[in-house]
């Protein structure tokens, strides 16, 4: 039996890392079983940091995204004076144009006519008739990040065992006795369930995967400057500092089902291209997918469960970026307290059974 004296964290992504890190700084001995750090959601993403751009509605869901969008910068910073790495946060603002005037809605956000949008981002389809500017929102790379958390969690002597399957929580009353993995019995005072699209597999939540495909293209020296990330109807564009631009994504009910397609290909590269049309020439640097956390209400299940010393952080679907700094802080105060705070109750596990 492999003995942990405080938490185990089951799930090596970000929100796994991220909640890791957040015990190690207050003295937790922590360890991380990963199955496949490359697997991760956090791979699959664009790393947009955009509650407002998403059109998330007043609800504690916002309030939690906007406090997590709050700390980012410090926590990022944190993470980069730990390392010395770069996590590529870039709090450049996003533009979401739209194609239809009507769909201009009252709102306390900057709206911008098509000349504009035109003069804040040249090069956007002349059918864009406008569209919402929102300052605070941004993007971190979602890719440097998940290298950033991976070394700060290796310099900080957390324990991170990749290549370690679980497969069965053994319970005992309200209690997890201990885990089983495909590398032995797990031993540890709390647990912590942070596997994503997996988490079926170890408890019956309903978390489910949603496939999400990307591509991302190469802009040279020659070609029309991209500011800002642009999040469409039908597809969002992420300008990276080193000049990739990704696009962006699916959402698929497929299962595990891998692989790029032929379809999800196409439907990305025609709703990006309609909105910004100098991507017609760009060269394609790559193509990938992944799968996202989807609960029933798309929102993460967050806090306790119905054993006493397991936690769950899971089913962040779209935001799990966005919402890695204020998981962890909330599910360490959590840990450490043993009190919830007010808002983790909205996205308790029970509100799939109290209907």
């Amino acid at each position: 039996m492999n003995k942990v004296s405080d938490v185990l964290i089951i799930g090596g992504g970000i929100i796994g890392l991220s909640l890791a890190i957040e015990l190690k700084l207050r003295s937790v001995k922590v360890t991380v079983l990963s199955r496949d750090f490359q697997e991760a959601a956090t791979h699959a993403a664009a790393g947009m940091l955009a509650p407002q751009a998403e059109k998330i509605p007043p609800s504690p869901m916002l309030d939690l995204c906007l406090k997590s969008r709050a700390i980012y910068a410090d926590w990022v910073r944190k993470l980069e004076e730990i390392t010395g790495l770069e996590t590529g946060y870039w709090p450049c603002g996003i533009l979401a144009p739209v194609y239809d005037v009507g769909e201009i809605l009252p709102t306390n956000q900057v709206w911008l006519n098509q000349l504009e949008i035109q003069q804040h981002q040249p090069g956007l389809s002349s059918e864009v008739v406008g569209g919402w500017w929102y300052p605070d929102d941004g993007q971190v790379d979602n890719r440097a990040l998940a290298r950033c958390l991976w070394m700060a969690a290796q310099l900080l002597g957390i324990e991170v065992l990749e290549g370690v399957a679980a497969t069965e929580f053994v319970r005992e009353n309200q209690q997890i006795k201990y885990l089983k993995t495909s590398r032995g019995d797990w031993q540890a005072e709390r647990y912590v369930l942070a596997t994503g699209a997996w988490s079926q597999e170890l408890l019956p939540v309903p978390v489910y995967p949603k496939k999400g495909q990307m591509l991302s293209v190469q802009v040279d020296s020659s070609s029309q400057a991209l500011n800002h990330v642009l999040f469409g109807d039908e597809t969002y564009i992420v300008p990276r500092k080193d000049g990739r631009i990704v696009i962006g994504a699916t959402s698929e009910n497929v299962g595990f089902t891998p692989n790029n397609t032929a379809a999800g290909i196409q439907q990305l590269l025609s709703g990006a291209t309609r909105l910004y049309p100098p991507l017609k020439n760009l060269p394609i640097v790559e193509f990938w997918w992944g799968f996202r956390p989807a609960t029933p209400d798309e929102l993460p299940i967050l806090g306790t469960s119905a054993y006493e010393n397991l936690t769950l952080a899971t089913g962040h679907y779209r935001n799990g970026i966005l919402l890695a700094p204020i998981t962890a802080l909330l599910i360490a105060d959590l840990l450490e307290k043993q009190k919830p705070d007010l808002l983790l109750k909205h996205f308790h596990y029970t509100r799939f059974s109290e209907n």
